[in-house]
């Protein structure tokens, strides 16, 4: 049968499955989860908006990120909620491509931020002298405009394409919409969309990734050659922008094993795991790493009774 995906039709998720009464409990679960990202998110980013000492690159980087998590989870978890206590798991394809385009959006300015973010490190550490002079107000508010901006035209540009696509099936095997799951549902040819999502994905994201690594062997290599107090710098700051590009990255690269290959063997609670990995941990991670790693925040929140410095 075949439908257009722009006119009112609806998309059933299979992944969602019979759990009775537990299913109050996973709707318990998902709304602690969503408590937690949202109270330890908007305190990090309160703190750092209220407290001058803090109006510095580095927070207002991590601001930034902190504020894209509350976009994406508020993209995903209120719609989860509702469907886990649905006995009809079905959404409008007008609903679906809006969830993709906010998922989507909020992975590419991860990816954005995390880059400006060891930018910003890569000339803390690596060119001490000259950070003021470079790092200004001016520049700080254009990479954060450009973190935003850019995946928002870009991904504008790539669901459009799926958007005008005619829909032969109206099964999605996640819980959640994302976009190869409708690519596949197309009648059309999809290479066009196929290539241009793997072009995409090895220019931009691929090569972002590569230019936060390229940061971060120049900034070890100072490490390795500078003072001690160097390394402890760069050690105390570093280590949570390298661990949640990781992070992320294997929640990323978790999404696009789940995608791209047939997983039907595993086990259903596997997949929706290894599919909500980058969704949901990425959120949570952060603010407990930065957090706990840096100093400023952590006595800033202690003072407020948060914690003990």
């Amino acid at each position: 049968m075949m439908i257009n995906s722009t006119q009112g039709s609806y998309l059933t998720f299979s992944a969602y499955f019979d759990s009775g009464l537990l299913k109050y409990l996973f709707f318990m679960i998902v709304v602690l989860l969503y408590i937690l990202i949202v109270c330890t998110n908007l305190l990090l980013i309160v703190v750092i908006c209220v407290n001058r000492s803090l109006h510095e690159p580095m927070y207002l980087f991590l601001c930034s990120l902190f504020v894209n998590e509350l976009y994406g989870s508020s993209g995903l978890f209120p719609f989860l909620l509702l469907q886990i206590l649905s006995d009809i798991h079905t959404v409008s394809a007008s609903f679906c491509f809006l969830q993709v385009y906010c998922l989507y959006t909020y992975a590419n300015v991860q990816f954005f931020n995390l880059a400006v973010m060891s930018y910003d490190r890569y000339l803390a550490i690596c060119h001490p002298l000259q950070y003021n002079s470079q790092m200004t107000t001016n520049k700080v508010a254009s990479l954060i405009a450009v973190s935003w901006l850019t995946p928002f035209l870009s991904v504008v540009m790539t669901t459009s394409l799926s958007v005008s696509l005619q829909l032969c099936g109206n099964v999605i095997n996640k819980v959640y919409c994302d976009n190869f799951s409708l690519v596949k549902l197309a009648c059309d040819d999809t290479t066009v969309h196929n290539v241009l999502g793997i072009v995409y994905m090895f220019t931009v994201i691929f090569g972002l990734i590569i230019l936060i690594l390229y940061t971060y062997v120049r900034i070890l290599h100072v490490c390795f050659s500078g003072s001690k107090q160097t390394r402890q710098k760069a050690v105390s700051t570093c280590t949570p922008h390298l661990a949640s590009l990781l992070n992320f990255s294997f929640g990323c690269f978790f999404e696009v094993l789940q995608s791209r290959f047939n997983m039907s063997s595993a086990p259903i609670m596997l997949r929706i795991l290894l599919s909500l990995y980058w969704l949901t941990c990425q959120p949570l991670f952060n603010p407990v790493m930065y957090g706990v790693s840096l100093t400023k925040i952590r006595i800033i929140c202690s003072s407020f009774g948060f914690g003990k410095s």
